[in-house]
């Protein structure tokens, strides 16, 4: 099961990196806020990408979590804005936008997929077994 879950994990991370990357360009110059919107995006987008990587090669508690809010703030963002047109948020632009299509479906649905999984193999994930050679070798 670990390895599907490394897979989920990376799979929708990487969902989530290919669409933010695609569409950087498209939020530059949102209004408002000290970072622009496609600066956001391409960090989104290299975050979720190196996560992805992240957990493939390393499988451990922390690198699950690290994955959980990765893609579970992105859900939440996205869901956030598409529903409530909030304004600026701090240094964060005003990016509402309350119209759906197929890139935020693949970005949502691997988000989500990410998220899940990364939350059951934190919890599943073995900590680094230790072994007890004099404990072993009292019971062989």
């Amino acid at each position: 099961m670990g390895i599907l879950l490394r897979l989920l994990v990376a799979a929708g991370l990487a969902a989530d990196a290919y669409v933010h990357w695609q569409f950087a360009p498209d939020m530059k110059g949102s209004q408002g806020g000290s970072i622009d919107g496609e600066v956001l995006f391409q960090a989104q987008a290299i975050v979720a990408g190196l996560v992805a990587v992240l957990v493939l090669v390393l499988a451990n508690r922390v690198t699950y979590a690290i994955a959980f809010l990765v893609a579970a703030s992105a859900v939440g963002a996205l869901l956030l804005y598409y529903y409530v047109d909030v304004g600026r948020l701090g240094p964060l632009p005003a990016m509402h936008e309350p119209v759906w299509y197929m890139e935020k479906t693949i970005s949502l649905v691997g988000e989500g997929i990410a998220a899940l999984a990364a939350l059951v193999g934190f919890f599943t994930v073995r900590s680094g077994a230790r072994h007890d050679s004099g404990a072993h070798a009292s019971r062989v």
